[in-house]
């Protein structure tokens, strides 16, 4: 077994919320470069997890699969890690610099607000010192939210642009496979894969609740079944053809740990 690696991982505001608050614990990204053609059938797929080493030494650690109809042969990588493995995540975030504004006032701090305290962090061409900030938590005034307003230097900055240093949630893998993105249509409300995903689970009375991947609150717009719910998260991240694809999937089960 390979010694577990490090790796950054990209989320949106709403999905770092969820996993903070503990709804989500998993996650399922595009394979880059898909298995088969996708109008052969499923069952005709079989798939094999390897981590090892091979006989001349080499690492394994991927999917293979194979159809037995064809005889082809397709493997990858997952680019998430295997089991052991940590995802360090990167989201948008910003770092509030000096205890004092342009005029010389001092700064009033949000007692409540998440931050994390940085010591000449480097960041693009200079270093950075003060508090990192994250627009996950709300707006931010020192973060130039309030008209304007703020160093422009504390900007919120995409999370693509994030440093090791700066992040605050670290995820430990805890299993790996591969789907296809809608295998979980049909399955009953309680036993559905795709709650664990962040979706919202809305008590709506009488016993009932009803599911959302952004809204917390009963209203119009909650689905019966989470699925859709799952269909409406996905579609605002990666666009309808993706949906309608029903592409295959790294599908990543991680726990929050210390970071």
């Amino acid at each position: 077994m390979s010694q577990a690696k490090e790796r950054p991982i990209l989320f949106s505001a709403p999905m770092v919320r969820a996993i903070l608050e503990g709804r989500k614990t998993v996650t399922r990204r595009p394979i880059k470069h898909q298995p088969f053609d996708l109008s052969w059938s499923r069952r005709d797929h079989r798939f094999e997890y390897v981590s090892g080493h091979a006989e001349n030494g080499d690492e394994v650690d991927g999917f293979w699969a194979y159809t037995t109809r064809s005889g082809g042969k397709w493997e990858a990588k997952c680019p998430y890690g295997q089991l052991g493995d940590r995802l360090w995540v990167r989201e948008t975030w910003g770092v509030i610099s000096h205890d004092f504004d342009q005029q010389g006032n001092a700064i009033d701090w949000e007692p409540d607000r998440p931050a994390k305290a940085v010591r000449e962090m480097r960041f693009g061409r200079g270093y950075y010192s003060g508090h990192v900030v994250y627009a996950a938590d709300g707006l931010c005034e020192w973060a130039g939210d309030e008209d304007g307003g703020g160093d422009p230097r504390s900007a919120w900055k995409p999370s693509i642009h994030m440093p090791r240093v700066a992040s605050r949630l670290l995820l430990e893998v805890t299993d790996v496979r591969v789907e296809r993105l809608q295998d979980g249509e049909g399955e009953t409300d309680f036993e559905s894969r795709y709650v664990a995903e962040g979706i919202h689970r809305i008590h709506h009375g009488d016993g009932e609740h009803y599911y959302h991947p952004f809204k917390s609150e009963p209203g119009p717009g909650n689905w019966a079944d989470p699925f859709d719910a799952w269909r409406e998260l996905w579609v605002s991240i990666n666009g309808a053809d993706s949906w309608n694809a029903n592409p295959w999937v790294w599908v990543v089960e991680f726990k929050q740990v210390a970071a």
